[in-house]
């Protein structure tokens, strides 16, 4: 008994001179905090003990050796990495240095290698799809006995399948796939599998395209996709019929449209991220199937149809076949109808050729106008348009360009639309933020911006405009 009292009474000694410690320490934490406030009071007011203005170098060295203070415990015993910053920038090797890019090649071929040993094979994807079955989820009678797993069946799967199927696996792919599908802690055993292969296919492809990134800076330059197209056409069953003398031709057109839609800039490369993110290469890998139904090659850009019909239509405009376009052969495109300004300001905006355009240029034409809905076809055709170059469209511009189209009316024998009726009608269907102005993001933000520019450059395209709720009607009874 008398044991424990002597314990107990060590116990209350020790606690008693541990809280005096503890105290003593709050004790000058507080001393400390109050002296440091001082001093900032003294900077803040610039003034010193005696209350006149002290100097700037003073101020300064008070306010080092303030933060010093403040700091002290993050730079005790770590004073010097603060004095040192690590190199951050590693510059690419220089052409001529054979020996730094031969280097550099097989590290990223080294490192590329072992990305794809770290994916899911067939058999892997296989033998994940028999875990999938048995693990004893619920069926749905609304959803054909479809397999439905919880979240603890996910997690049982994900120790039974390995480490290698974890990354796939986590507590946020759950979440995401059971939001996508309105349940609630539950998700479809087919939605989860087809997450993994789609994942595994983009990892797949991802690795792909960085074998031919030559600066390995997640970049491609049009001669690396073309390099790319070229040598995956001879696996699209769709283009075995492709004539040999037309593959350059090709593989040309291909690469132009990852070029317009994901190089806003113009800086003569993509991001293979972008290029993962479109539909692009879903398009082009939708050719592996043999019996494409020819609707859906026509509809395609990357089909053998497509392709050949804008080259045959480049052919058949270069009516001198010189090979290069002038502005009189292209005044021959689509309808016929394309004004005269809009011409010469593609040819003043675009790259040309002692005054002739070129097939890539050519091409950049085309999917601008065949996509007039989307942002970087507005885009290329608001530049077109910006007579001025400042980055909006006002009524003399719209009435520069709608002049042509009065002009395109007489000779046809109709009476021209008065201007300033088509200038309203225009500005009340953008909507702009400035009501004297109509910018690109106007343009895109309304939503009618294809109409407005098919208003300006084409004769067809205006009357299509104007006879609208006739075209309606007809396509009604139809």
């Amino acid at each position: 008994m008398s044991e424990t009292k002597t314990d107990t009474k060590n116990e209350d000694t020790a606690n008693n001179n541990t809280s005096t410690e503890q105290k003593a320490m709050d004790d000058k934490q507080i001393k400390l905090n109050n002296k440091l406030k001082d001093k900032l009071r003294k900077y803040i007011k610039k003034l010193d003990e005696t209350g006149t203005s002290i100097t700037k170098e003073e101020s300064i060295k008070l306010e080092v050796d303030t933060f010093k203070q403040l700091y002290k415990p993050k730079l005790a015993g770590n004073e010097q990495s603060y004095k040192n910053i690590p190199k951050f920038y590693f510059k690419l090797p220089r052409p001529d240095d054979t020996l730094a890019q031969k280097l550099r090649e097989e590290t990223r071929a080294q490192f590329l290698q072992k990305k794809s040993k770290e994916l899911l094979d067939n058999s892997e994807l296989k033998h994940l799809w028999s875990l999938l079955e048995k693990s004893n989820g619920n069926t749905t009678v609304t959803n054909n006995d479809e397999l439905i797993i919880d979240y603890f069946q996910f997690k049982k799967i994900r120790e039974e399948a390995g480490p290698k199927y974890k990354p796939y696996f986590t507590a946020e792919v759950f979440g995401r796939l059971q939001a996508a599908e309105g349940g609630v802690g539950r998700v479809r055993a087919v939605s989860l599998f087809n997450y993994v292969m789609r994942r595994v296919w983009l990892q797949q492809t991802r690795i792909g395209l960085s074998l031919y990134d030559v600066t390995g800076q997640g970049y491609l330059t049009e001669h690396d996709l073309e390099s790319y197209i070229a040598e995956l056409v001879p696996s699209l069953a769709a283009l075995d019929g492709l004539d040999s003398s037309f593959s350059s031709f090709y593989v040309c057109t291909a690469a132009r449209k990852f070029l317009f839609f994901l190089d806003p800039l113009r800086v003569g490369r993509v991001r293979i991220r972008d290029v993962l993110s479109c539909s692009f290469l879903d398009d082009l890998l939708e050719l592996r199937e043999e019996d494409l139904p020819m609707e859906l090659q026509e509809q395609n850009w990357f089909s053998a149809a497509s392709a050949l019909r804008v080259y045959g239509q480049y052919l058949n405009l270069d009516r001198d076949h010189n090979g290069m376009l002038s502005i009189n052969e292209l005044a021959s495109y689509g309808s016929g109808t394309l004004t005269r300004a809009f011409l010469q300001r593609v040819f003043q905006q675009c790259l040309t050729y002692d005054g002739e355009m070129d097939y890539k240029t050519y091409l950049d034409l085309v999917l601008a106008l065949e996509n007039r809905k989307q942002p970087a076809a507005l885009a290329y055709l608001f530049r077109v348009l910006d007579i001025n170059c400042v980055g909006y469209l006002d009524a003399f511009t719209l009435n520069y360009f709608f002049k042509a189209i009065q002009e395109q009316m007489i000779a046809h024998g109709a009476e021209p639309v008065n201007f300033d009726d088509v200038k309203d009608e225009i500005f009340d269907m953008i909507r702009p933020s400035d009501p004297s102005r109509i910018t690109l993001s106007d343009l895109v933000r309304s939503g009618h911006g294809h109409t407005a520019v098919s208003i300006l450059l084409e004769l067809h395209g205006f009357w299509a405009y104007e006879n609208r709720e006739a075209l309606a009607a007809a396509g009604d009874h139809a």
